[in-house]
This record gives structure tokens, C-alpha cells and sequence, in this order.
């Protein structure tokens, strides 16, 4: 699976759904033997539903400018498990409902990772999250 943006976020986003300068944004740190993308997944139930172990971390400055979303780097604290190969963005809509936003295998410095009990950090890219 290459990078992608749930379909379902599209079509939220479109909707009105979400306002990222309220919005909670999360990173969740996934192991692909225990999850698989779906295009039909919208939901962090969806990503959390019997994956075991799952990294999450908060992510802060959230920014959008010219259609770009962005953070600031963050860190996953304390990580245990099995090796992480895909990172997932979240975000909570105008329900309060967290959704997935983003889908990460492909061009994620540090990805895959093998967790040691230590933190794991995160730069994001200079260019930002994703482009719309």
C-alpha cells in the first residue's frame, strides 16, 4: 500500500466536519502484521480493533495554510511491541469522533522501527503533513 488519505476524511472535510483549530490530531505507530489499510475504514476503532500494541501521541501546532496541514514534530514515549511500519493520523470531527486522516508506509524517515521501551521521535516533514 503507498501513501494515501482516507476517503472517507475526503468526504468529511468536504462536508464540514472538521476544524482543525479545535480538532485533537493524533499519531498512532501501527505494525502491519496487525492491520491492514482499507479505503473503507474511517474510524480509530477501525485502526485499534484487535491490533495489540499501538503507540499514540498527540500531536501539537497544528497549522493549515494553503491547503497544507501541519505539525510540529512530536514523540511517541515509552514504546513497546512489536516493529511499526505504517503511521496513521487522526482527527477528531464535529461529533467528537476520532477519524482517520492519513495513511503513512513510504517515505517516513525512521519507518519501520523496531520499539525498545524508549521514545520514538518525529519530525515532520518541512513541507508538512499532506497537501490538498
Amino acid at each position: 500500500m503507498a501513501n494515501a488519505i482516507y476517503p472517507e476524511f475526503k468526504q468529511r472535510l468536504l462536508q464540514g466536519e472538521f476544524d482543525f483549530d479545535t480538532a485533537t490530531v493524533k499519531a498512532y505507530l501501527v505494525d502491519l502484521a496487525d492491520y491492514t489499510y482499507s479505503a473503507a475504514h474511517d474510524a480509530a476503532t477501525d485502526l485499534t480493533a484487535g491490533t495489540g500494541d499501538v503507540a499514540v501521541a498527540t500531536l501539537g501546532t497544528i497549522t493549515t495554510a494553503n491547503g497544507t496541514l501541519d505539525a510540529a514534530d512530536f514523540v511517541f514515549t515509552a514504546v513497546t511491541g512489536d516493529v511499526s511500519e505504517a503511521l496513521i493520523i487522526t482527527a477528531t470531527d464535529t461529533l467528537a469522533t476520532e477519524r482517520l486522516v492519513a495513511y503513512y508506509d513510504t517515505g517516513i524517515t525512521g519507518i519501520p522501527v523496531t520499539p525498545n521501551g524508549g521514545d520514538i521521535n518525529v519530525t515532520v516533514n518541512p513541507s508538512g503533513l499532506f497537501d490538498l
